[in-house]
């Protein structure tokens, strides 16, 4: 499994959404992805890829494609 493969799978499993969804949402876009959901997608891409968020980072993890960015300071391409 790829990264990028990795990270949808941690957004549709979190957030029960499909992948072709993934890549435009935002945070509080959609009612799974509240402060709770936040936290199980947070977990579920940490898990994924063997990293532990900063909690800066955790607070500006506001979208797909700013996780993405995110995950570069961990050294995950995605």
């Amino acid at each position: 499994m790829t990264n990028k493969e990795k990270y949808i799978e941690a957004f549709t499993e979190s957030l029960d959404v499909k992948s072709d969804q993934v890549e435009s949402l935002e945070y509080q876009s959609i009612p799974a992805w509240d402060s709770v959901g936040h936290m199980g997608l947070i977990a579920a891409i940490e898990d994924a890829f063997d990293i532990q968020f900063e909690t800066d980072d955790i607070v500006e993890f506001s979208s797909f494609v700013k996780g993405i960015e995110i995950l570069k300071k961990y050294d995950v391409e995605i």
